[in-house]
């Protein structure tokens, strides 16, 4: 007969040894070092260095800078920013109210509505907002008089003033791309949402108007404000109808004063002005419009600072300890 062992892991232990209570040490703080990015360093050093001697190499150019500092504020150059303001906000409100019924159109199942649209889209996406701008302005040379029976009827060079011509041709150019815009954004919501809409007797017209449309909206806005910052810049185009917007205004003040290179950097100040408020204005109207895909919002520059400097600042102090 064999003898019985209980089998205890780490072997066989008949007499249970006694446990030593030694002092218990606390564990020594975890001091974090950041890591060293020298790389950074280097490549911003010669990024402000290039940057240094690009402001010097202006600052020792044939430049008056005085002009340029009496002109920002002058009366005409302040009514031509004006009137680029103006024929950008109602380019743009023609170009999305256009656009979205092309992009309609476009979605369409009647065949004949959505060629149309097809077809105006690629027209005039595939011709340079330049030559409409031309055409418009020399539209008389096709159809002297512009006659609509019982209604209207004038001479088209009487019709076709620079300001209608600018208004057209940036209006609508600016419509076959929201309508491409729109689209993305009206295809991007749930075909069931459509689908349900109709089960509870929704008409395809007020379906897209009360469930599509402004479900859309979260997809349409933002390329919507990058196109009216870039409609800023592009109304400095309708130059060529010799409408009196920012850039001939300043033009027309250097050609008498031989202040060329100066009045173009003032209106290059003025454009980026105008640019600049509406860029800050896009980004919170597009993170006002992502509350509803996002767990947490982005944060606002301001933050981005703030949290910088906090970060900066716990550098100095020889970053955090756990």
């Amino acid at each position: 007969m064999t003898d019985k062992f209980d089998k205890v892991p780490g072997g066989p232990s008949p007499v249970a040894s006694p446990v030593s209570k030694a002092p218990s040490v606390a564990p020594e703080a975890i001091r974090a070092v950041p890591v060293r990015h020298y790389g950074r360093w280097l490549s911003g050093i010669v990024v402000l260095a290039l940057l240094v001697a690009l402001v010097y190499a202006f600052s020792q150019g044939n430049i008056q800078w005085q002009a340029v500092r009496d002109k920002v504020f002058d009366e005409t150059v302040l009514a031509g920013a004006s009137r680029t303001l103006l024929i950008s906000v109602l380019a743009m409100v023609l170009g999305v109210a256009l656009g979205v019924l092309l992009a309609v159109m476009r979605l369409s199942k009647n065949p004949v509505t959505s060629w149309v649209a097809w077809l105006y889209i690629w027209f005039f996406r595939g011709t340079p907002v330049y030559v409409q701008l031309l055409l418009w302005f020399n539209l008389a040379l096709i159809f002297p008089i512009l006659n609509i029976p019982f209604i209207y009827k004038d001479e088209m060079t009487d019709v076709m003033t620079p300001f209608m011509c600018a208004l057209l041709g940036l209006g609508l150019n600016e419509a076959a791309y929201m309508a491409e815009i729109c689209r993305a954004g009206i295809q991007s919501v749930d075909e069931g949402q459509t689908e349900a809409s109709h089960a509870l007797g929704m008409t395809q017209a007020k379906t897209m108007r009360r469930v599509v449309l402004p479900q859309a909206l979260r997809v349409i806005i933002p390329p919507t404000g990058n196109e009216f910052i870039n409609m800023l810049k592009t109304s400095s185009l309708v130059y060529a109808v010799t409408y009196n917007e920012l850039l001939r205004s300043t033009s027309q003040i250097g050609s008498t004063s031989y202040a060329v290179m100066e009045m173009l950097f003032v209106a290059s100040i003025w454009y980026i002005v105008m640019t600049s408020v509406f860029s800050v204005g896009q980004y919170y109207l597009e993170r006002r419009y992502a509350r509803g895909s996002l767990r947490s919002l982005p944060p606002t520059p301001w933050q981005r600072v703030r949290a910088n400097l906090a970060s900066f600042s716990n550098r100095r102090t020889g970053g955090a300890s756990a």
